[in-house]
């Protein structure tokens, strides 16, 4: 009699661990791991911000710093919630609406503020881009109005035994996990 109740147990850890292994390889949970490293500020995601945002703006190494904990804040405060996933043979689609700073908005009161004030971020004419910079920084930081925004995710595999892959972010979807964009 204990003889069977073992072997019925270790077939019932066996069938966990089998269906457990498959159910972490679902286009759902692909999304929440690839969305989780931004919240947890993955060296992956803060690699990838340092050699990519950069580029857009030539900025101080303060500002710089500044910039990089403006927007790891953003990531740490990411929020989303799971609409619907489609699985159709090996091609999926997760539809996520996430929460994240609304740092468009932010922007925008920015350069409104550049217009109205022009005296305090022009000389002679031309603009203290370190000025203004400093500004937006400064916006940024203290702004906590959020948005939602909706994100497809695409992903795909080979074939039923191999894992599913997040497909390329577009550049509309990446500026709505950074709170930067306009509809």
């Amino acid at each position: 009699m204990k003889k069977r109740v073992k072997v019925v147990a270790i077939i019932a850890i066996l069938f966990l661990l089998v269906g457990c292994s498959n159910s972490m390889d679902s286009p759902t949970k692909k999304v929440e791991q690839f969305l989780n490293k931004y919240q947890t500020n993955d060296k992956e995601v803060v690699d990838q911000f340092d050699t990519s945002l950069f580029e857009e703006e030539t900025l101080s190494e303060e500002q710089k710093d500044k910039y990089k904990k403006i927007m790891l804040d953003q990531y740490k405060n990411l929020t989303y919630e799971i609409k619907q996933e489609k699985i159709d043979g090996n091609k999926a689609k997760v539809d996520v609406e996430i929460e994240v700073y609304d740092f468009n908005k932010s922007l925008d009161k920015a350069y409104s503020y550049l217009d109205e004030h022009h005296d305090e971020f022009y000389v002679d004419e031309v603009l203290d881009t370190v000025r203004f910079i400093d500004y937006k920084l400064d916006q940024l930081m203290d702004f906590k109005d959020r948005v939602k925004y909706t994100i497809s995710f695409n992903l795909s595999r080979k074939d039923s035994k191999s894992d599913w892959k997040i497909e390329e972010l577009s550049e509309s979807d990446l500026q709505k996990i950074h709170g930067i964009y306009k509809n």
